[in-house]
């Protein structure tokens, strides 16, 4: 079963990171992707650009309109998903559990069940 592993980010929290929590970070999120290739659980990762560099594209009744943003009231936003190919719910909470994101305090992480997928692999 697929599950999307969302990060949460909050930037406040990241600019008071330490240098050793920024590092953690960084080999953390590394030694998990090795972990999950090596185990063939992995499918994808991807890390998002700030919100601030988003675009919006919704009906304004006449067609697409475009607009800056989102602009919504929250200190967090999306910055980025695992993709992960397990035998269970167990599983995926077990390895969203080793993001180094679960072991700080303000970041969060967010597991849902993919409910399809073409990932266009032919």
């Amino acid at each position: 079963m697929k599950y999307l592993i969302l990060m949460q980010v909050d930037p406040t929290v990241l600019e008071q990171l330490t240098d050793e929590q920024q590092r953690q970070l960084q080999e953390g999120h590394g030694a998990f992707m090795a972990e999950t290739k090596e185990r063939g659980e992995f499918i994808a990762t991807q890390a998002l650009a700030d919100p601030s560099q988003s675009k919006v594209i919704r009906s304004s009744g006449s067609g697409p309109e475009v607009t800056d943003g989102p602009f919504v009231e929250s200190k967090e936003f999306m910055g980025g998903f695992y993709l992960i190919d397990v035998a269970d719910e167990a599983r995926a909470v077990k390895l969203a559990e080793q993001i180094p994101d679960a072991n700080i305090p303000g970041l969060a992480l967010e597991l849902r069940p993919v409910m399809f997928a073409d990932l266009g692999d032919g």
